[in-house]
């Protein structure tokens, strides 16, 4: 048990997906684990551990950001043993090949902020995925016929941005989409010799606008959680 994560010892498997909302947890706990069980509810953060084809995953909630993000994935290494952490999540979309529902798998992430910055002080880290992590699940990508990117994303630290400048410019330089937790992911597994990747659908668009309703995120989701799972016991 740890200040944030109500978990017992040996509750937390080595493999851990992470999506931001805990009923989104719930969600994917229930649909495609077996055994499924509550290891955490902390500040209503929920988790679940149960077994994918005989394996132990446990899908957590990391919340809304960086700094959320952080302290649940410092926790589920540093005190739980988490080798493998896998975010799924929600995107928009910043190039016009990227469409609605597509999936995004972010190879490198660009940020202007994460809780990390001060370990680097004047340097200007590069956080990446594992690639084997990233090459296991665009090959079932493919194999599922998903809509599928690969590239450089961008991990905001504003909800509500107002700067278009530097969304031209991103645009500009081929970042496929915008999240707000995946360079902190990488950076922690980097610190940490633990491999990580984040995998995106895309719920709305910077450009066309559109987004999906709420009642469809869900089930536009099921993919890229089968695929995280099929790539971390690839």
């Amino acid at each position: 048990m740890t200040i944030h994560i109500g978990a017992a010892p040996g509750d937390i498997a080595e493999t851990v997906l992470l999506p931001g909302d805990p009923y989104r947890a719930k969600w994917a706990a229930e649909t495609f684990l077996t055994d499924v069980r509550l290891v955490n509810e902390t500040r209503g953060m929920l988790g679940f551990t149960g077994t994918w084809n005989g394996n132990p995953v446990t899908i957590q909630g990391s919340g809304m950001g960086m700094p959320s993000l952080s302290i649940y994935v410092n926790e589920l290494i540093r005190e739980f043993g988490a080798k493998t952490l896998i975010r799924i999540g929600s995107a928009g979309a910043m190039q016009e090949h990227v469409k609605l529902r597509d999936v995004v798998i972010a190879m490198t992430s660009s940020t202007m902020s994460t809780p990390s910055r001060g370990f680097f002080k004047e340097m200007s880290f590069a956080p990446s995925a594992n690639y084997e992590l990233l090459q296991a699940a665009h090959a079932a990508a493919v194999e599922k016929s998903v809509p599928v990117h690969v590239g450089g994303i961008y991990s905001s630290d504003v909800f509500y941005d107002e700067r278009d400048d530097l969304t031209d410019q991103l645009m500009r330089h081929g970042v496929l989409a915008v999240e707000m937790e995946a360079a902190e992911l990488y950076t922690l597994a980097a610190r940490f010799g633990c491999r990580a990747l984040t995998i995106l659908t895309v719920s709305d668009h910077l450009i066309t606008k559109e987004d999906l309703p709420s009642d469809q995120r869900e089930r536009s989701f099921g993919d890229m959680v089968e695929m995280a799972l099929t790539a971390a016991f690839a």
